[in-house]
């Protein structure tokens, strides 16, 4: 056997047996040398509406509470309400003992009589001339000081009586008939739950967002699959200097009383809301902190794809917001990417049944 090796520029010829086997540095893939065009699938670049999010939590408040308390030292006489029990305006809740000062009452009533009837005495007798002007005077005094008496005694016999300033639902009863309780002693708590208060705090940044009548979902870790409305009431005048953060109110109707003052709440609200470019998350390539994507590029019938860098904004889903790198209607590749060379030739495929080499 005879071998013949010539190399000339980049050709090398072989000699096996009489027959000639050339091979050209460069080439493959078939007789004109080029390799086959990478099938992708493609995308255009189109416009969405993107915005900034941010997690918010707070705690749940009762539209009005207060801790109810005795005014005066006395001990109790009775108690008209039970745990838990929802009360109107102005029910009685408990009565202190009064015994004294009903005495008093029934002694300044008597005295308010005597001094009626005496003022109108000296009235009739001062209208047929009978009784001076001083006299009708003294007795228009008498009774003036008998009434206003009397409005004293019923003054400090309605302290005796603790009724609920509002309608709402009290709380644990922790006074019992015969307890001596003094002013400031805690006998229960009211709570008007009919609405609830969700008072959360929010960068400045997201002011522009957020105003009178905003409608916001709010939700409860005791039910995680419902989602509560609530409205924006009010927004605080002042931000605070060190955290840069502003106090907003909204408030939730609590219907179904699920709600309870002391719960913790969140919320996720929206800032910033804006027309941008985007694409879908599989087009991009991340090299580090930078992020790419492969751009068709035709020429006369010929696809090839560029290898671009783009800088990227938020992410929704599996879109992806663009903030510069791309224009609309550009054709990006979504699957294939890791496949395709820059400048390499492609080809788009027709359907999701051809493989892409993904």
């Amino acid at each position: 056997m005879t071998r013949l090796l010539v190399g000339i520029v980049g050709i090398v010829v072989i000699a096996v047996g009489g027959v000639l086997i050339s091979n050209v540095n460069g080439g493959s893939g078939g007789p004109s040398g080029k390799s086959s065009p990478t099938r992708v699938f493609a995308e255009s670049v189109t416009q969405q509406e993107f915005f900034d999010k941010i997690d918010v939590i707070g705690t749940a408040r009762a539209n009005e509470s207060i801790v109810v308390t005795a005014k005066l030292t006395e001990t109790v006489h009775e108690v008209r309400f039970e745990d838990g029990q929802s009360v109107a305006k102005g029910d009685i809740l408990v009565e202190l003992a009064d015994s004294e000062q009903t005495a008093q009452l029934k002694e300044a009533e008597a005295s308010e009589r005597e001094a009626e009837l005496q003022f109108e005495r000296i009235q009739d007798l001062a209208k047929r001339g009978s009784a001076t002007q001083a006299q009708l005077d003294t007795a228009t005094s008498n009774l003036e000081q008998a009434r206003a008496r009397v409005g004293v005694i019923e003054s400090r016999l309605s302290d005796r009586l603790v009724t609920a300033p509002f309608a709402g639902v009290l709380g644990l009863r922790l006074v019992s008939p015969g307890t001596l309780v003094r002013p400031g002693d805690e006998i229960t708590t009211l709570d008007d739950v009919s609405v609830i208060k969700f008072d959360f705090t929010v960068p400045e940044t997201y002011l522009g967002g957020l105003e009178r009548g905003t409608t916001i979902n709010v939700k409860s870790a005791a039910y995680p699959a419902q989602d509560f409305s609530g409205t924006v009431t009010a927004v605080d005048s002042r931000v605070d200097p060190e955290t840069r953060s502003v106090l907003v109110r909204a408030e939730i109707a609590n219907t179904e009383n699920l709600l309870k003052p002391g719960m913790l709440l969140t919320s996720t609200l929206k800032g910033d809301t804006r027309l941008s470019l985007r694409i879908n998350e599989k087009s991009i390539l991340q090299r580090g902190n930078d992020f790419f994507v492969y751009v068709l590029q035709r020429e006369g019938e010929d696809l090839s794809a560029e290898f671009r860098q783009i800088q990227v904004g938020r992410r929704a889903a599996e879109e992806v917001e663009v903030l510069s790198g791309l224009s609309e209607g550009e054709l990006v590749v979504t699957r294939g990417v890791n496949t395709i060379r820059p400048g390499k030739s492609v080809v788009l495929a027709e359907d999701e049944s051809v493989d892409a080499g993904v």
